[in-house]
């Protein structure tokens, strides 16, 4: 039994919920037994009963009460995935002391020493001072979902704009995006996440200029329709980059500011910098656009939930 614990919420965002599904998809397809394990939040599960995908809600802010040995014991764990960003040594002894091998994604947290297995797929700075027993870097361990591949194509001319800027969008960056827009004289669809909450902030800003899209039901689907994103920086611009979707890049949280220049220097996006002070002359669009799709369809791979079980199958 594999567990997949992740945080998910509103100033966090959904994004390791949905790497979680992807990978959760992935186990149920191979016949292994899952459990995720997240915190409370109501949208978050909402989501994962409609794949009808096994999970609990824990508290993942305890480090005193040791529940990990509780759901160890209680579901027959063997192999703990954490997903959050920062652990905590606590919650790595609790889970190393009941035997079970410990993975962990891009861990910036003091538990990430205890691990026997540390991706790092979304770390491109300092790799040489992750902790864990064995480390993999490198964008091929982030799983992407598979639906990537019946939409990929390669842009030539921006003939429509896309801006996605995350679950939440926590700063309210879709709002600055869409004036910058506005400035350049560009028009664009607004597709927003399922915890955004500045509704009506955002149908004022577009005077009915802008098509906004609510929980649409594929964003991987909706970019096919559209030739350059605007995104933040987590997952999202290596789906569109893989699909043939080059992005402007806004880091919405100081850790994003890696990835803009990571996949700028890629030659799949530009990057545009971090929230607080976006540089609007990366909105000038004069972009190889072509070039920019081609480096995305050849330089990303949607095989990362393959190469992360085939990793922790291997190092078992």
């Amino acid at each position: 039994m594999i567990a997949i614990c992740i945080e998910a919420s509103h100033a966090r965002g959904l994004g390791h919920l949905y790497k979680a599904l992807n990978l959760a998809l992935l186990l149920r397809e191979k016949n292994h037994p899952f459990v995720i394990l997240l915190n409370q939040d109501q949208k978050a599960a909402q989501i994962l009963e409609e794949h009808d995908l096994y999970f609990h809600t824990v508290s993942l802010t305890d480090i005193h009460s040791n529940w990990e040995a509780e759901q160890i014991r209680r579901l027959g764990i063997s192999l703990w995935l954490n997903d959050r960003l920062d652990t905590q040594i606590e919650h790595s002894r609790h889970v190393k002391d009941q035997g079970v091998r410990l993975a962990t994604v891009d861990d910036r947290g003091s538990g990430a020493e205890l691990a026997d297995l540390h991706f790092a797929p979304l770390l491109f700075c300092g790799a040489d001072q992750l902790k864990g027993k064995r480390v993999l870097t490198g964008h091929q361990y982030l799983i992407l979902n598979r639906e990537i591949e019946r939409y990929q194509r390669v842009r030539r001319e921006i003939r429509s704009i896309v801006v996605s800027l995350g679950g939440s969008d926590s700063y309210g960056v879709t709002l600055r995006v869409v004036e910058i827009l506005k400035r350049i004289g560009r028009t664009a669809t607004i597709v927003t996440g399922p915890s955004f909450c500045h509704g009506e902030q955002l149908k004022e800003a577009c005077s009915g200029k802008f098509l906004i899209k609510s929980g649409v039901p594929s964003l991987i689907e909706e970019f096919y329709r559209h030739d350059l994103a605007v995104t933040g920086g987590g997952v999202t611009p290596f789906e569109a980059n893989a699909a043939g979707l080059p992005c402007v890049i806004v880091a919405n949280e100081v850790h994003e500011i890696d990835i803009g220049r990571h996949l700028a220097n890629l030659g799949s996006s530009r990057f545009a910098g971090y929230h607080d002070a976006i540089d609007h002359a990366a909105f000038s669009l004069d972009l190889d656009l072509e070039g920019m799709s081609r480096a995305g369809l050849s330089r990303i791979t949607t095989q990362g939930a393959q190469n992360v079980y085939r990793e922790l199958q291997t190092d078992g």
